[in-house]
């Protein structure tokens, strides 16, 4: 079983406990209250670089990152140095991220929020939208064809915009074929948790200039956004990095080009 084939059995135990103490009917009921979506894409496609800053404790890679007790906080620190949006894990096993952590963040801030997990199932991402998520991810390695556009369709329905992100070739294909408009390349392998510093450049020219490319993974500072962008990225996803700098503000200020 690879590390992605763990996770997401992990996630789907985690899920169906949710979804015992709190019924999908019950789970529309919530969008009523939710918050209007919020549109990250002319951020995105304005001229320039944008940053996903992340809010990210662990990782399996990297074990613990950052306790962040007040991920707000920290929201409100990316957000200051100019962020187009900020990514929540919310995965508990192996980010220690929780749905709670998403709704902080998004009465926090005015920026867009992502929703940063495993989505398999239509619950998750009408969870997503009801603890006011802008955006959500969907991994296209943990998908059927069928999964991914049902999953990305309903996302869509709920006005939020989707991050489709992919690791090879065949994978980028089916997000374009798919029409995703935001497409992340993933410089590590979810099955095998290595790092490819050549796979946004590989996979870049294969994705259509119409749609917003997003650079993840391998990212320390402005040297790699500026590289990336170079290779034809619009968007940066930082986590690590920016959780373990103790400047977050004046680092995502500097890998948008603006001062803090």
């Amino acid at each position: 079983m690879s590390v992605l084939d763990e996770i997401v059995a992990g996630v789907r135990e985690d899920l169906a406990v949710r979804e015992s103490s709190t019924p999908l009917v019950e789970v529309r009921a919530m969008l009523a209250d939710a918050p209007a979506p919020r549109d990250p894409m002319p951020h995105f496609r304005a001229p320039g670089s944008s940053v996903i800053a992340e809010v990210k404790r662990r990782s399996p890679s990297k074990g613990d990152l950052a306790e962040i007790p007040d991920p707000a906080s920290l929201a409100r620190e990316y957000a200051a140095g100019g962020a187009g949006a900020i990514s929540v894990l919310t995965e508990a096993r192996r980010f220690g991220g929780s749905l709670d952590d998403l709704r902080a963040v998004r009465a926090a801030v005015d920026v867009p929020v992502l929703r940063k997990d495993f989505l398999v199932t239509e619950y998750q991402v009408l969870e997503a939208r009801a603890a006011g998520a802008d955006l959500v991810l969907l991994i296209v390695a943990a998908l059927t064809d069928e999964e991914l556009r049902r999953l990305h369709d309903t996302a869509r329905e709920l006005g939020m915009t989707v991050l489709v992100e992919v690791h090879d070739e065949a994978e980028t294909a089916r997000a374009v074929d798919l029409g995703a408009e935001l497409i992340g390349v993933n410089a590590r392998n979810l099955k095998t948790l290595d790092v490819d510093a050549g796979t946004f450049g590989r996979l870049a020219p294969l994705i259509p200039e119409d749609r917003v490319r997003v650079a993840e993974s391998g990212i320390t500072g402005p040297a790699d956004v500026d590289d990336f962008v170079a290779a034809g990225a619009r968007v940066v996803l930082v986590g690590e990095a920016l959780v373990r700098g103790g400047t977050p503000r004046e680092a995502v200020a500097a890998m948008t080009g603006r001062e803090a």
